[in-house]
This record gives structure tokens, C-alpha cells and sequence, in this order.
């Protein structure tokens, strides 16, 4: 009797797994009624190639120099009595800035001062002897030989005043470079020699001025880019369409823009560069000064980068970035045709940033291009177009080059210091540069 509760759990339990075996058997047939339909066209987001005014924007290695730069130079020999000039303050054309030791200057001149007299006194004399003969020639004691010597005396009497007084202005002169002037307005720099030493004109310079509002600056551009600016602003007058814009070593950018105002005629036969050069405003920084000089945001033989802006924007296809694709042949995007089916076409690129593509060849306007969804076309299948997603925007610190991401493209040109020349563009509120391939694969930008 106690065995029998036993016996009924075993029944139970044998019961339910013939169920669970019987349910197993069944379960293959269930999915057959629960299958999915067909899939159809992948659906990808598209967006229409049209033209958008773009400012162009170019970027190049530069160098900052002073319009005016003067090296002071000792022109006689003498002590160094005086410096009156503090160094790194900014001075004015004409403020005396070293005395040299005055007095044996001074003793010579008054040696010539007095040679001068005496030359005048013989120069006296012989005219007056002159005039005598002159006089007895009207009267039987008179001769014209005196006359022609006495007349030669004067002469040679007054050769010797011009020369004795070209002797003298010589001295005064020579007084006159002991007081060392600055020759234009400026920032001076350290001095080279102190008060006490002997100085002369082969001491070699002993100080600097460099002017301080405006500046140039100088860059080197590739010839084929300065071929290329120059055939794109041909009806805006060439190169002079560009404003000069300059990133400080910071990252900010200069409140200040330049115009180009000159170009070398040739071109570097080792660099295949043509240098430039702009003029750009470099006023006070505020009033703060410091050794009497005002603090200004440009120095001169500073490195900037210098970005040449079209003063026009000019009219350009464009499509969003991400739209374009990379193999080892180049850079394509997919088109949707009429019979939307994706077609691969191959295109080439002007300047682009991570956002906004120019492209050059390869499209026309109003073509539908693939920017959603390009991991699941391939060429000549049918899609489902409908409208792209709103693609991120570059910001306004992109857009002026103060700390956002930008890009660029290597130019064929080096600029001065052997660093490679970029170019970008701005569409709208953006900066664009250049793509390249990306290289071997086909990757979505």
C-alpha cells in the first residue's frame, strides 16, 4: 500500500514527456503557414546634385615680415658715449638713439672752420692785387702780364675756398653720425654693443628696427595652384579677387584681412613654387604696452597660416560627403535613374570637408544621388528612393578655422618652409578641401 503513490508519480511522469514528445514531433509543421513574403528594393535616402554658391578657400604656409627693416650701423670710428633708446620699445623716425664721442669731431671742425678763413683771406688778397693790375693797365706803367698772373692767382686762390670748405662740410658731416638716428618708425630691438665700446663702421649692426603696421607676408605657392586660382577668378581680376585671411600659430583667427600685392616673376626651379605676397593691417592689440611698445598680434618672421578667400562666391555642384564612395580607381557615388535602379558612377572632386563634396566631372545637375543606405546598393539593382536625413552641418568654429575639425588637401606646391600647401572652400556657413582616395576598398565617407 505504501508503494502505490509511488507508482502514480512514475504514470504522471511518463505521461508527460510522451505529451512533450508528441508536441516535438509536431512543431516542424507550424512555421510553414508563418513565413515571410519576399523582400523587397532596399529602401535608400537620396538627395538631388544641384549648385551652391561656394566661397573658396585655399590655405598656404606664410611667413610674416615688416614692410621696413633697418639694421643701425656705425659710420665713423668712436667710443660709445650714450644709449638713450629702451630695447623692444617702439621709437619714431628721428629719435636719436646712440651718441658717439663728439669732441675730436668737433676739434676737426673747427680745424677745417679755420683752414676755410684762411683760404677766403688769400682769396681776398688776390682780388685785390687783381683790380690793382687791372687799373695800371689803363696807364703807360701797366702790363697785361701782371694782369693774366694776378688773374690766375685769384683763380687758383678760389679753388682752394671750395676745396677747404667741401673739407669742412666733410667734418660736419662725420659730427653729424655721431649722433645715430632712426631712420624710420618702429620696434627696436636688442642692442649689440654697450656704452664704453669702441665702435666702428665694420662693427657690423648694432641694433635692429622693424616697422610695425602694416606687414607682409610672404607664401609660396605651387604654379599649377596659382594657373588654377588665376583661371577661376579670371573675370574678377585674377589673383586680385582673393582677400588674405591668416590662422595665428593658436588656431585663431586674425580680425584683419590683407590684399595680394605682389608676385615673383619666376618660378623656384627646385620647388615649383611662385612666391606671394599681401599686405595685411597690424594695428594695437588694445592699450596694454609693454617696454613702451604697444602689443600687437603680428611679429615679424612669425609662421601663420594664410588662407586665400575668393572675394565672390563662385556656383559649384555639390552633394553631401557622405554620398561618396572610395576604391583603388577612385572616388563614385550611386545615381538612381529613371527606372530607379542604382547606376555606379565615377566622379571627380574638387575641394570637400567631412560634410559637403564639390565635385568637378561626373554629374549633372538635378541628378539623384544615394547617401542613405549606399551599404546595401549595388550596381543595377532597384531601389526605393526616398528623401535623405538631414546631414550634419559644420559649425561656426569650423566654418572660421577656430578649433572644429577641418580638411584639406595636400597641394602639389610646398610652401616656404617646405610644408605642404592645403586647400579648402566654404559652402554656406562650412569649409570644404579636397578629397582624395582613400585608397584599396570601397568605403562610405
Amino acid at each position: 500500500m505504501r508503494n502505490r503513490p509511488r507508482f502514480v508519480i512514475l504514470a504522471g511522469a511518463l505521461i508527460a514527456v510522451s505529451l512533450g514528445a508528441a508536441a516535438l514531433v509536431a512543431w516542424p509543421s507550424a512555421p510553414a503557414q508563418a513565413q515571410r513574403p519576399p523582400s523587397g528594393p532596399p529602401a535608400v535616402g537620396v538627395v538631388r546634385v544641384q549648385r551652391t554658391p561656394i566661397t573658396e578657400t585655399n590655405e598656404f604656409v606664410g611667413r610674416i615680415q615688416s614692410t621696413n627693416r633697418v639694421a643701425i650701423v656705425a659710420r665713423v670710428n668712436a667710443f660709445l658715449d650714450k644709449q638713450l633708446f629702451t630695447e623692444g620699445a617702439e621709437v619714431n623716425a628721428g629719435d636719436l638713439l646712440y651718441v658717439l664721442e663728439q669732441a675730436p669731431f668737433e676739434a676737426d671742425v673747427q680745424a677745417k672752420a679755420a683752414a676755410v678763413a684762411q683760404a677766403k683771406a688769400q682769396l681776398e688778397n688776390a682780388n685785390i692785387t687783381l683790380g690793382r693790375a687791372e687799373s695800371l693797365l689803363r696807364t703807360p706803367a701797366g702790363q697785361q702780364s701782371n694782369v693774366d698772373n694776378a688773374r690766375a692767382t685769384q683763380l687758383s686762390d678760389a679753388a682752394q675756398v671750395m676745396a677747404a670748405q667741401a673739407q669742412l662740410t666733410s667734418s660736419q658731416i662725420n659730427l653729424g653720425y655721431t649722433e645715430i638716428k632712426a631712420p624710420i618708425a618702429g620696434k627696436i630691438g636688442r642692442t649689440a654693443v654697450t656704452v664704453g665700446n669702441y665702435v666702428t663702421a665694420t662693427s657690423g649692426t648694432l641694433t635692429t628696427i622693424v616697422s610695425q603696421d602694416p606687414m607682409y607676408v610672404v607664401f609660396a605657392v605651387s604654379n599649377r595652384a596659382v594657373i588654377d586660382l588665376q583661371r577661376r577668378y579670371s573675370d574678377q581680376g585674377g589673383l586680385n579677387a582673393q582677400v588674405i585671411k591668416l590662422r595665428l600659430p593658436d588656431g585663431r583667427m586674425y580680425s584683419q584681412t590683407g590684399r595680394l600685392n605682389f608676385m615673383d616673376n619666376s618660378v623656384s626651379s627646385s620647388t615649383d613654387t611662385l612666391i606671394l605676397r599681401g599686405t595685411i593691417p597690424n594695428p594695437p592689440a588694445g592699450t596694454a604696452m609693454v617696454n613702451n611698445a604697444h602689443v600687437r598680434e603680428l611679429t615679424d618672421g612669425e609662421f601663420v597660416t594664410v588662407l586665400l578667400e575668393g572675394v565672390e562666391p563662385v556656383e559649384a555642384l555639390t552633394i553631401p560627403r557622405a554620398a561618396v564612395l572610395s576604391d583603388q580607381q577612385g572616388n563614385y557615388v550611386f545615381t538612381v535613374d529613371a527606372q530607379n535602379k542604382a547606376q555606379q558612377t565615377r566622379i571627380t572632386m574638387g575641394q570637400s570637408s567631412p560634410t559637403t563634396a564639390v565635385v568637378t566631372s561626373g554629374l549633372q545637375e538635378g541628378q539623384m544621388v544615394v547617401v542613405d543606405g549606399v551599404q546595401r546598393v549595388r550596381p543595377g539593382i532597384e531601389v526605393m528612393p526616398g528623401p535623405a536625413s538631414p546631414q550634419p552641418g559644420v559649425t561656426a568654429a569650423d566654418a572660421t578655422g577656430g578649433g572644429g575639425p577641418t580638411s584639406s588637401a595636400v597641394d602639389s606646391g610646398t610652401a616656404g618652409n617646405g610644408s605642404p600647401a592645403a586647400q579648402t572652400a566654404t559652402a554656406g556657413s562650412g569649409t570644404v578641401g579636397n578629397g582624395a582616395p582613400a585608397g584599396a576598398g570601397s568605403t562610405a565617407r
